[in-house]
């Protein structure tokens, strides 16, 4: 756009500033000009076009009417146009103008408003040629920077040379690709998220403190990416959103890149664990050798899920868990599932330093996906590659009894399960479940008809290893109640909790519910309450 002082600066218009304005109102874009003698032009006249006039409105309106009439126009200002009849400039425009802070230009009367409108143009032209060069050369920056691979970044760069614009790149999977000038919080990259999966992707995202424009970014069919610039579109000039756009193009071609390659190395990586558990030791090698893993020396294994039902692998788990192990400077094979993620580390510390670093990965891993919950489950050490099996094994089963529950540590080790673990999450759950409801109903219902503490009691008396004097202590209750209270659960359940089957038969129905997420219903009540009612 060109400027009032860019106007008066070309001798041939013979401009003469009567009005400067505001300070720097001469230096403010003018999108056109619009001949007008109309006593009323705001109707007609554009937000911020320069209003050319002779003043042949002059018998209808004053001046001080037709400058307040352009004023709520918003007009970049006024041209008064001399000729025989007005040789000089009405005292009284020059006054309202100055009253309204609205800038106002002579122009000779030698000086047809045409040449004004035939410069404008010109102006036009050069400065659209002038777009259309840069257009051009950077596109030839981006295409060689993306040829070079100076990737994601590589593109930013080539657009802030021409553009001081404060840029971040966000995919769909919460992930920072790159950013100049500006950084981005967890919260304000789930909101780009959010603004980039609605159907259409919105325009402009709330960030909190400020509003962002979103351009974005298309991969294989599908908006994969968002290009953020931290001002709102209001803000940006046209030239600064053709050239947001033009980069947003690029970086398509560049995610669509990157796709292609995690793809090849998700199914590269896939392969490892087929030639571990089908003992393909010498394969296996050579494979974590690509990943940067050592097979000679010891190697850890985990496996990382999210617990509930049908809880699948999220999008960007497995690369939350890389990225992780990356900045941990840790060399890894990460392999992403359906059902779980698993990573071959590299482990040369101390083996009980193993769960430290899980603990970190699963604080790390829901922080990038709130509302779920990360488990990690731990198979050991092997001292190389060929002893890789049992690790491997031991860690997606664990994992695996880790993801039925719906409390407790979020970390384990194989050998830290309990037997009865291993065994429940061997079985179907309906049918585990079901067996527990059977044999706890009749307990629940006679709690619920008659307001007994039945269910409290068995759990308290599993819980201190039938040990009668703690149990009755804990209830704040007599043994004598207590031995009450567990013939009952006798009567109701035919199980009684002096032959060891029939405890372990109660033990493990407790444990069943309790691990079960699928029943929906909250933990039943723990040890601890106030004194317990007769049985």
């Amino acid at each position: 756009m060109f400027t009032l002082a860019s106007l008066v600066r070309n001798a041939s218009l013979e401009l003469r500033v009567l009005v400067p304005g505001p300070p720097g109102a001469l230096e403010e874009p003018v999108s056109w000009v619009h001949n007008t003698e109309l006593p009323d032009p705001s109707p007609y006249v554009g937000e911020r076009e320069l209003v050319l006039t002779n003043g042949l409105w002059a018998d209808r309106v004053t001046a001080d009417e037709f400058v307040a009439n352009v004023k709520r126009a918003r007009a970049a200002g006024v041209v008064f146009g001399l000729r025989e009849e007005t040789p000089r400039t009405p005292e009284e425009l020059i006054t309202a103008c100055r009253e309204a802070r609205l800038p106002l230009l002579e122009i000779s009367a030698a000086v047809p408003f045409t040449a004004v409108s035939r410069t404008v143009s010109a102006m036009y032209a050069d400065e659209r040629q002038r777009d259309l060069l840069g257009m051009v050369h950077r596109g030839d920056a981006l295409a060689t920077a993306i040829s070079h691979g100076a990737g994601v970044s590589g593109v930013l760069r080539v657009l802030t040379e021409d553009h001081d614009l404060p840029l971040v790149v966000v995919d769909r999977r919460s992930r920072v690709l790159a950013a100049v000038g500006a950084e981005l919080g967890e919260e304000q990259v789930r909101a780009v998220v959010a603004g980039l999966t609605r159907r259409p992707p919105a325009l402009e995202v709330d960030l909190g403190e400020e509003r962002a424009a979103l351009f974005p970014v298309g991969a294989v069919g599908d908006v994969e990416a968002a290009l953020i610039c931290l001002r709102p579109l209001a803000e940006l000039s046209l030239a600064e959103r053709e050239a947001l756009e033009q980069a947003a193009r690029f970086l398509s071609l560049e995610v669509a890149k990157q796709q292609a390659v995690q793809a090849i190395e998700m199914r590269f990586a896939g392969e490892l664990l087929e030639m571990v558990l089908s003992g393909r030791t010498v394969e296996a090698a050579g494979r974590l050798r690509a990943f940067g893993v050592d097979p000679a020396h010891p190697l850890a294994v985990c496996a990382v899920a999210f617990a509930g039902r049908d809880a699948t692998v999220l999008p960007g788990t497995a690369e939350a868990v890389g990225g992780f192990l990356a900045d941990e400077a840790i060399p890894a094979a990460v392999v992403g599932g359906s059902q779980d993620i698993v990573a071959v580390l590299a482990w040369r510390r101390p083996e009980e330093e193993l769960p430290f670093l899980a603990e970190r990965l699963v604080e790390t891993v829901n922080r990038r996906f709130p509302g779920r919950r990360a488990v990690c489950g731990l198979g050991g050490v092997a001292p190389y590659s060929a002893e890789l099996r049992r690790p491997l094994l031991r860690a997606r089963e664990t994992c695996r009894v880790l993801r039925r529950s719906r409390s407790g540590p979020a970390v384990r080790a194989f050998l830290e399960l309990g037997t009865h673990r291993l065994l429940l999450g061997l079985v179907d759950p309906e049918v585990v479940t079901g067996f527990a409801d059977d044999l706890l109903a009749p307990i629940r219902e006679h709690d619920a008809r008659r307001g007994t503490d039945l269910e409290l009691t068995l759990r308290t008396f599993l819980e201190h290893d039938g040990h009668w004097a703690r149990t009755a202590a804990a209830l704040h209750v007599h043994v004598n109640t207590l031995r009450n209270r567990l013939a009952r659960i006798t009567e109701l359940t035919g199980r009684d909790v002096g032959r060891t089957e029939d405890r372990v038969d109660l033990f493990l129905a407790f444990a069943a519910q309790d691990a079960d997420w699928s029943l929906g219903r909250p933990p039943s009540r723990r040890p601890g309450g106030g004194p317990g009612q007769e049985g």
